[in-house]
């Protein structure tokens, strides 16, 4: 397993000791597993993004800390918010983090995430040219939301 997985899961594991939030020291991470704190922001930046459905804060310094709340939202409106966020283009990795909240916020199944992943992926977005893609990709990502059942 690499550091970052572990990073992630512990992270993962606070959370949900904790019902949702948890603030961390970043320097006492780094220490804990051994690594730069870089690797603790690449985590943070990464896996508990926006997208993936977390709130993070941070405060630099000596009594510095990293603030990460897991957002718990209706999943209608969490839908909704999704289709608003999605702008005219979106890659391949945002979908997958996208897709992957709204399964875990129960929005969508997961039948219904697979389906949509392999509908916007660049597999299936091939015949585009590639500057195309994006924006291709927003477009049936925002349809297949809108028409779920």
């Amino acid at each position: 397993m690499r550091i970052s997985d572990n990073i992630a899961g512990f992270i993962d594991a606070a959370l949900s000791e904790t019902g949702g939030t948890t603030e961390l020291q970043r320097a006492e991470l780094a220490n804990r597993f051994n690594c730069v704190p870089s690797q603790i922001n690449y985590v943070i930046s990464t896996r508990f993004s926006p997208e993936h459905g977390y709130i993070v804060e941070s405060r630099r310094g000596g009594g510095g800390f990293i603030r990460i709340t897991r957002v718990v939202v209706e999943p209608e409106i969490l839908l909704m918010h999704t289709v608003n966020a999605i702008g005219d283009k979106v890659d391949i990795n945002t979908v997958a983090a996208l897709i992957a909240n709204l399964a875990r916020g129960g929005a969508i199944s997961d039948q219904h995430a697979r389906l949509i992943l392999s509908a916007t992926g660049n597999n299936a977005l091939r015949p585009a040219r590639p500057e195309e893609r994006d924006a291709l990709r927003a477009s049936i990502l925002k349809q297949m939301l809108l028409t779920r059942q």
